[in-house]
């Protein structure tokens, strides 16, 4: 079993916010893996089941809010007695990176995000791998007010294709694991 999670906010208002890229890149996925399926609720989330290959795939969005999105993926990586280190993805915005950039990472830091930071707290460790999407630093916009704001039409523009390769990346991740993801589809800007 794979756990893939996107991070977001969930509710209307927050659609379409640069802090839910990770659920948008989720949505496309499982319209692409699991064509029809319906989300159940599960988790602490929405949950789509599917598969690629011979691999079961679990496609989780947290409905925790992002600065809680630790508890919902503690409770499906305990459940199926996953190893993160080998069986999660977490697909997240970064404002580190400029607007359509995607790059995939085996672990790493929190780079000041709440939502990476308490899936660490959770999980005992940042030893999972991470799939971030650009958003742009918020420049003179305070933070919170930034990252629950949308898109520009000019990083909406940047954004639509990183999406599509951020889907590639994981089906890449899922098939081919991260080594490879990471050389094909690793933004090189």
């Amino acid at each position: 079993m794979k756990l893939i999670v996107g991070i977001g906010n969930p509710g209307r208002e927050y659609d379409r916010t640069r802090h839910n890229v990770g659920f948008e890149v989720l949505d496309r996925l499982a319209r692409r893996l699991a064509p029809g399926e319906i989300a159940r609720a599960r988790f602490k989330g929405a949950a789509v089941e599917s598969s690629l290959g011979d691999e079961k795939v679990l496609m989780l969005k947290p409905t925790t809010y992002v600065n809680c999105t630790g508890e919902a993926i503690g409770e499906a990586v305990r459940f199926y007695k996953l190893a993160p280190a080998e069986d999660l993805l977490v697909i997240v915005d970064d404002t580190a990176l400029p607007c359509g950039t995607v790059r995939m990472r085996p672990s790493g830091g929190n780079g000041g995000h709440n939502g990476l930071s308490n899936i660490s707290q959770h999980l005992g460790g940042d030893g999972w791998a991470r799939l971030r999407i650009g958003i742009d630093p918020p420049g003179q916009i305070p933070l919170k007010n930034y990252v629950l704001g949308r898109f520009t039409p000019d990083q909406e523009a940047a954004l639509q294709p990183a999406l599509e390769q951020a889907v590639g990346a994981t089906e890449c991740w899922l098939s081919e694991g991260i080594t490879t993801a990471m050389n094909q589809f690793n933004s090189t800007d």
